[in-house]
């Protein structure tokens, strides 16, 4: 999921002009390209990491609050098409297969909870970038002067979220995550879920 969906920013930042992370060796689908080292631990110690960034350089795009806004939606779109693809192979093959069910239904949730996760308006996630292009300049100046303060609030969030079960992004993500699950994938990503759940 974090692959694709890194690679997707990359790649629609070079199609508006924007080399850098080409030549950074970033358009790749190799997942230690965007290995973060920091999120790599954070994951192995509560589950939730990160990848390194793809650099953008908004210097090269023709339109660069339009193209800004499209590269941010990249990412999440490229990790909802992923969901979906895997939520069609999920309704016509593999039922029988109790492994691939179990990876294919892991696939599809875990794509949806990283494209949701990263359109909340919280800097440095996509979403407070989709804001920021939105917004007139004068208050995108603003939020942009007060995002600097979000990977604190985040990482906060994530922490506090962690420690005390609060459930914080459950609240928010959970509802939509299963609902289109079930859309995507029908009964085939609760079957493979369950699965999942005998494992542990």
């Amino acid at each position: 999921a974090i692959t694709v969906h890194e690679y997707a920013h990359g790649r629609v930042a070079y199609l508006f002009g924007d080399p850098t992370a080409k030549m950074m060796g970033r358009l790749t689908f190799n997942p230690f390209s965007h290995l973060d080292p920091m999120g790599a631990i954070y994951f192995l110690l509560v589950g939730f990491g990160w990848a390194k960034p793809v650099p953008i350089e908004p210097r090269y795009f023709k339109n660069p609050r339009r193209d800004q806004v499209l590269v941010s939606l990249a990412g999440p779109s490229a990790n909802f098409a992923t969901a979906i693809i895997c939520g069609i192979v999920l309704r016509n093959f593999f039922w029988e297969n109790q492994q691939f069910l179990m990876v294919f239904s892991q696939m599809v949730v875990l794509n949806l909870a990283f494209a949701l996760f990263n359109l909340l308006p919280i800097p440095p996630l996509d979403g407070s970038h989709v804001v920021e292009g939105m917004l007139p300049l004068r208050q995108a100046y603003q939020y942009r002067r007060w995002s600097r303060y979000g990977p604190m609030v985040l990482l906060g969030i994530l922490v506090f979220d962690n420690l005390t079960r609060a459930g914080i992004l459950n609240a928010i993500l959970g509802t939509p995550v299963i609902v289109l699950s079930y859309y995507l994938g029908g009964g085939a990503v609760i079957a493979g879920l369950h699965l999942l759940s005998l494992l542990h």
